[in-house]
């Protein structure tokens, strides 16, 4: 089968995008993913790399921990691309990611559904994957982010067909770096009132929403709203944030209801600063 598919470890795409960027290591919380110019990027790759080959689709490899991010459920949503997701742990490692990439590479090439195929990694790991794949006639073009000779494994850029490097200019057509970090601090609670009652969850649910909407760059708000759709389930990223800065406010934990309330006033909040409402 002339098809083409993409496999992309997202972990080393943000790692190394975001050395080459700031030549530090950068939070991931601080990144923005343009998500239609990087799947844009990876088709015309597929394409110069395979020399035409049809695509499949592009798979694209990233930990969770409980739940989709807001990035996860934009690329999920596109067309030609299937998001698979293993797991992160306490320690903010990944478990499970590569695994996947693996297992599907592998059964691609022994299912004959490929000829070719495209991959953004810089992991020595992945070498097995790349060998197994040849064995059944498979061309492995492996991918990476300037500079190659030292965000790839030289055992892994050895074991590949064909080698390219994404350049630095490429690099920020899809990737940018915020001030932007998802984990604020908890406000203390509110003062009492003037009674000397407590602050009321309309208090709290009132500073928890201008609070984090105040966080949230303008781009990644319509990203956010459109991740939410008419699902009206807020990622978990964002979630956690919302109900955790509500409860700091208040200074006692929210009922059920409480957080039905504080979501939903969230969701009509966020969709009135950018203009618009849904059913």
């Amino acid at each position: 089968m002339e098809r083409v598919a993409v496999f992309v470890d997202a972990g080393y795409l943000f790692a190394q995008g975001a050395t080459n960027l700031t030549n530090n290591k950068v939070s991931r919380s601080q990144l923005t993913l343009n998500a239609a110019e990087i799947v844009n990027q990876l088709k015309t790759l597929a394409q110069t790399q395979s020399g035409g080959r049809t695509l499949l689709r592009v798979y694209w490899y990233d930990g969770a921990k409980s739940g989709p991010t807001v990035e996860q459920i934009t690329l999920a949503d596109m067309d030609d691309v299937k998001v698979r997701l293993g797991t992160i742990n306490s320690a903010g490692q990944q478990k499970g990611v590569d695994s996947l990439l693996v297992t599907d590479m592998i059964d691609l090439a022994r299912n004959q559904a490929i000829s070719d195929a495209v991959v953004v990694t810089g992991d020595g790991d992945l070498r097995i994957a790349v060998q197994i794949a040849q064995t059944f006639g498979v061309r492995v073009h492996l991918i990476g982010l300037e500079p190659c000779s030292g965000s790839q494994s030289r055992l892994l850029r050895q074991e590949a067909d064909t080698t390219h490097e994404i350049s630095k200019s490429e690099i920020g057509k899809f990737l940018a770096v915020s001030t932007f970090v998802a984990q604020i601090p908890l406000p203390t609670a509110l003062p009492l009132s003037a009674s000397g009652l407590k602050p009321t969850f309309e208090e709290g649910k009132t500073q928890s929403i201008a609070t984090l909407i105040s966080q949230i760059p303008t781009g990644t708000q319509s990203i956010l709203d459109a991740a939410i759709g008419n699902s009206d389930i807020i990622p978990a990223q964002y979630d956690r944030r919302l109900l955790g800065t509500c409860r700091g406010a208040i200074g006692r934990d929210l009922s059920g209801d409480e957080r039905r309330l504080l979501r939903k006033a969230f969701i009509a909040e966020l969709r009135k600063v950018l203009g618009h409402t849904k059913p």
